[in-house]
């Protein structure tokens, strides 16, 4: 997925900006500006009805009076107008001053990590993620003011300290990848919502999140609670969103109770409640290998099992299930849709040039000595380089043993009248699977037939499709079996070979209907 939690959560993290509470100064005293001069350019900023010309009127007079003893009221109603222009960087630069001279403006913390966790889920930086769960824990710890009643300060908090625990948590998955600890957030976030304020903004995208953190490999996954929540974010989940939360939802259950029957009981239930109750069961699969093996027994031809269901049974049914299946596929060939998680420069295309004009030129393939991403590999000699350099290069850079195969082309350099040589991509790794793509591991290895120039190649994260998309063809060569971990299941690295690339159709342009020529009528019809 390209990224599920962000696509969704992205199309809601505008919110922050609307909700904020509005949080003045509390307790308060009166202050008199002793300067006329000030007075009156205090007067003439605060009083701009326009945002615009309030916020250029108010840095002024910050540049002016920059020690004034209004500063902090100043300061928030800067803050007021860039968040009425929705200018975000002028907005956290405001806060960021309020803070330095108030440091326990709940407004300004508020608002700042607010807009901190929506960079954090735009972007993923961990600095950025790291800022807003700063702010996040300053905000928990804020004493209530002095003067400030405690009905008041009661609202302030419902409405702050859900969006502290978010950043915290969205901070524990992006930067710290503690899961453990980030499912607690998100749980005292939305322990602190009504069920209604769970159902839509920021409290359905955290359902949807801590979905995702159950999800999440390692001793902090629970498949239960993260079919609940995914289906509760199902539920509730906008329209167009819908389409993409359900193939979630349907994997895990599937991964843990062997088959989609009672999904829909699942999701009836979690309409009412935002935690799973105890009296909610959902009953564990079969063990793998008896899955695969009714499978196999159920399945007339087992060719049109789909690439997932292929890689469990070769990864999890007995020798005797898995060898059924795999005289089926070995040397058949198959498209390999999924995403592309590296596609190193692994070998050197060579094509050599001879002085006998009648000679056709001859191509050659060389193992790179140290496969790297196409950037990484030192570059190849440019077109007008000799034939020495050429050679040098591919001394420097082949794998050692596989210099013989060339050994007719790195002699005598009389005989050649050009070398070419560009390092290119022999081999691309596939996740097919969704637990590949959970673990960011590649379970289909494809070895071309012809390999492609760097120019041409996937760059990671290249989802390959059916055409008329593009579409990476190969033929079923081995496989190897990898037992369960601690943190993933068990899988099968699968390797094809004469791998190739069907590129994407385009569909023919429409051409307009031709227009009868001047003076001449259109035929009958």
């Amino acid at each position: 997925m390209k990224k599920l939690v962000l696509a969704s959560a992205m199309a809601l993290a505008s919110i922050c900006l609307v909700t904020a509470p509005t949080l003045r100064a509390q307790g308060s005293d009166q202050i008199t500006i002793q300067n006329p001069a000030e007075f009156n350019a205090y007067q003439q900023a605060s009083s701009q009805t326009d945002p615009t010309a309030k916020a250029a009127a108010l840095e002024d007079f910050l540049k002016t009076y920059p020690q004034t003893v209004v500063k902090k009221a100043v300061l928030e109603d800067l803050m007021g107008a860039y968040q009425q222009l929705g200018k975000v960087d002028e907005l956290l630069s405001a806060g960021s001053r309020l803070l330095q001279v108030d440091p326990n403006n709940m407004h300004a913390i508020y608002v700042s990590a607010a807009l901190k966790k929506s960079q954090c889920l735009k972007s993923s930086e961990a600095q950025v993620c790291d800022d807003a769960a700063a702010l996040a824990q300053k905000g928990l710890t804020v004493p209530k003011p002095e003067g400030t009643a405690d009905a008041d300060w009661k609202k302030m908090t419902d409405a702050t300290y859900p969006v502290f625990h978010s950043a915290i948590a969205l901070d524990l998955v992006n930067s710290k990848k503690d899961y453990k600890a980030a499912i607690d957030e998100y749980k005292k976030e939305l322990m602190m919502m009504t069920p209604q304020q769970t159902q839509t903004g920021q409290g359905w995208v955290d359902t949807l999140q801590l979905a995702e953190t159950y999800a999440k490999p390692g001793p902090s996954r629970d498949e239960i609670q993260a079919v609940w929540f995914y289906a509760r974010a199902w539920d509730y989940a906008p329209a167009a969103l819908k389409a993409q939360i359900e193939p979630r939802l349907e994997y895990w259950y599937k991964h843990y109770h062997g088959g989609l029957d009672g999904l829909d009981a699942i999701k009836t239930a979690a309409q009412s409640s935002l935690f799973k109750p105890d009296s909610v069961e959902l009953k564990p699969a079969p063990k793998p290998d008896e899955v695969v093996h009714n499978v196999i027994q159920q399945t007339p031809d087992l060719k049109t099992l789909n690439l997932e269901d292929k890689e469990f049974i070769l990864a999890n049914g007995n020798k005797d299930d898995a060898q059924k299946l795999w005289t089926v596929l070995q040397n058949q060939a198959t498209p390999v849709p999924g995403s592309v998680m590296e596609a190193p420069a692994n070998v050197l295309k060579i094509t050599a040039i001879s002085t006998v004009a009648t000679a056709k030129p001859k191509d050659y393939v060389v193992k790179l000595a140290t496969p790297a991403a196409c950037a990484a590999v030192p570059p190849a000699p440019g077109a007008t380089a000799g034939v020495k350099a050429v050679q040098d290069y591919i001394n420097a850079n082949a794998d050692k043993s596989d210099l013989a195969s060339v050994s007719d082309i790195m002699g005598d350099t009389a005989k050649i009248k050009k070398l070419e040589v560009a390092p290119a991509v022999g081999t691309i790794k596939v996740a097919v699977t969704q637990d590949a793509k959970v673990n960011n591991a590649p379970d289909f290895i494809v070895n071309l037939k012809e390999p492609l120039s760097c120019k041409e190649a996937p760059a990671v994260g290249f989802e390959y499709k059916l055409q008329p998309a593009d579409e990476l063809d190969a033929t079923y060569d081995t496989y190897t079996p990898v037992a369960a971990t601690a943190t993933r299941a068990a899988t099968a690295q699968i390797v094809l070979r004469d791998g190739f690339v069907q590129t994407e159709k385009k569909a023919a342009p429409k051409r307009p209907a031709a227009k009868p020529a001047a003076g001449r009528r259109p035929a009958a019809r």
